[in-house]
């Protein structure tokens, strides 16, 4: 389980979380051939993010943002849709849209929910650490741990999440290691808690890794 943390300021700490995560003998070497740590996270509000992942849950991306922009033009001048406004849509609206009744479902859940307050705004969000926010959404519907991680990571700026059930992660720690096989979440995550505080850039670069073994590209450690 990850450690609750403080949450941190946004951008801050990349060339820290750099250095640090150079020094570690496995990590250190995947620095080194990424380069400096370029994680941006998009400052949107938390309801955003997870109706957004909701939609691209299990299908291509472009038909996951060819749903979201139907929805979004059933709103003319508005950037995306607020709760109140989603709940308001006559039924079958976002049917319409293309997304399945399942993700309808998990997406009036996340509308009703924020609206009654248990989907923080981002900025309460700042005030509220890692496994508080996280207990509190994976309540809603169609939304688990890992959904919970990719926001803190890429929408909130969280600098110590290291989402130890993602596929990519795991591979990138099994090619940086040199491992035939892939860690088991909980030993990964047993062997992430050394790379705390900066355990979000630690999965920045496993995922660089995984990226580069894909094309071919990374090189291999010659000893553990």
């Amino acid at each position: 389980m990850l450690a609750p943390s403080k949450p941190v300021p946004q951008g801050s700490g990349a060339r820290a979380a750099r250095a640090f995560l150079a020094a570690d003998p496995i990590l250190g070497p995947v620095v080194r051939q990424v380069g400096p740590y370029r994680l941006k996270p998009v400052k949107r509000e938390p309801y955003e993010a997870l109706v957004r992942a909701i939609a691209h849950q299990q299908v291509h991306g472009r038909a996951a943002e060819a749903m979201l922009n139907r929805m979004i033009a059933l709103f003319p001048g508005q950037d995306f849709p607020g709760p109140t406004d989603v709940l308001k849509l006559e039924d079958g609206a976002l049917r319409a849209c293309g997304f399945s009744g399942a993700k309808v479902a998990a997406i009036l859940d996340i509308a009703h929910k924020t609206a009654g307050g248990l989907v923080p705004t981002r900025r309460a969000a700042a005030r509220l650490p890692d496994e508080e926010l996280i207990e509190r959404l994976v309540a809603l519907r169609g939304v688990g741990r890992w959904t919970v991680e990719m926001l803190l990571i890429f929408t909130l700026g969280r600098p110590d999440i290291l989402p130890v059930d993602d596929f990519g992660v795991r591979e990138g720690y099994r090619h940086a290691a040199g491992l035939d096989a892939q860690p088991k979440p909980k030993e990964l995550a047993a062997i992430g808690a050394a790379w705390a505080p900066h355990r979000s850039a630690a999965a920045w670069y496993l995922w660089r890794a995984a990226d580069l073994a894909k094309e071919n590209r990374f090189k291999a450690p010659t000893a553990i």
